[in-house]
């Protein structure tokens, strides 16, 4: 077989690729489009016999917006985890990432489904290019590019959003502790005071504040305070969060002093911030040292080093 005649069958196996994808994802579309079109029709017969009877049913919303996340409910419907612990673990990480919602990790099943799906069909794209040899290095760095986005994108979103905020959370929990101390010494109860220091943190640490409104909706709700400590510390996911809710479950087991127990947690809390901030700026002249090596170094060298270059190269010139 000639190069030219296996370019050619390269180029046919890629199209027919591109197309059975694309027609794929059509049928998928189609799929659910009549799906939502059965249940938009149940759901209107379904209101008119309520309103029947005095019952007003509100209607289901038919935006783009709502089709699209019903596709994406779909996928993740269809890619689930069956395991419940992994499940469990999953919506954890949403929720430390700032993802509350109860379908949050169906919907986050069903985008990296997109993701994949985008990524198979743009490297089923690249290959005739790679298999050509027009672009050949280009195209296998464009494919690495769009897996490595496919598989490594959604994780790294999370990363990202739970890094953000737990430096937040780690700012502002020194302070929450101080509101709660000072309002537990003025005399409001445990959960009063989880309410006024919630008032109190929501413009400066709004991410905080809504962590705190759900432990506060947790406690009315009837729960013990040892669990509403316990989730409210695993929504956090910092250390400090999960000391206070240990702290605060042996103090109730105990029957120790509150106001005492939440004033030397503070105590210790401050002065481990102080430690590490002087860990931090002890370790600062050990990290210097490379771009010192690296930038300044040889700025100094030359700066050194250019006059006597410069005044042998006039001696040797007038030689």
């Amino acid at each position: 077989m000639s190069p030219d005649q296996l370019q050619n069958l390269v180029s046919i196996i890629g199209t027919t690729l591109v197309l059975a994808g694309v027609g794929g994802v059509a049928w998928l579309a189609a799929s659910e489009l009549r799906l939502r079109t059965i249940r938009r029709s149940r759901m209107q017969t379904a209101g008119g016999s309520a309103s029947a009877t005095g019952r007003n049913i509100s209607k289901p919303s038919n935006g783009i917006g709502a089709q699209f996340m019903g596709a994406l409910r779909t996928l993740g419907q269809q890619s689930a985890v069956r395991d419940p612990a992994k499940l469990s673990l999953l919506r954890s990480r949403l929720m430390q990432a700032g993802f509350y919602n109860r379908e949050a990790p169906v919907i986050y099943l069903g985008c990296r489904a997109v993701a994949l799906a985008i990524a198979t069909l743009g490297v089923m794209m690249v290959v005739p290019l790679i298999a050509g040899g027009k672009g050949g290095m280009g195209g296998i760095m464009v494919a690495s590019v769009l897996a490595g986005t496919a598989i490594l994108g959604p994780d790294q979103v999370l990363k990202v959003r739970k890094t953000k905020r737990e430096l937040e959370y780690g700012d502002g929990f020194p302070d929450l502790l101080d509101l709660l101390v000072a309002s537990v010494e003025a005399g409001l109860s445990l959960d009063a005071a989880v309410t006024r220091v919630t008032e109190e943190l929501a413009r400066r640490y709004p991410n905080l504040t809504v962590h705190l409104r759900f432990l506060v909706l947790e406690l009315r709700a009837g729960k013990s305070r040892k669990e509403a400590w316990s989730a409210f510390a695993e929504r956090l996911g910092i250390d400090d969060a999960r000391q206070l809710a240990t702290m605060l479950r042996q103090a109730e087991e105990m029957g120790t002093s509150l106001g005492e127990t939440l004033t030397v947690f503070s105590q210790d809390m401050r002065s481990k911030r102080m430690l590490r901030a002087e860990e931090k700026a002890l370790a600062l002249s050990a990290k210097l040292t490379v771009p010192l090596i690296l930038f300044i170094f040889p700025c100094l060298l030359g700066s050194l080093m250019l006059p006597a270059a410069a005044r042998l190269m006039h001696v040797f010139s007038q030689q």
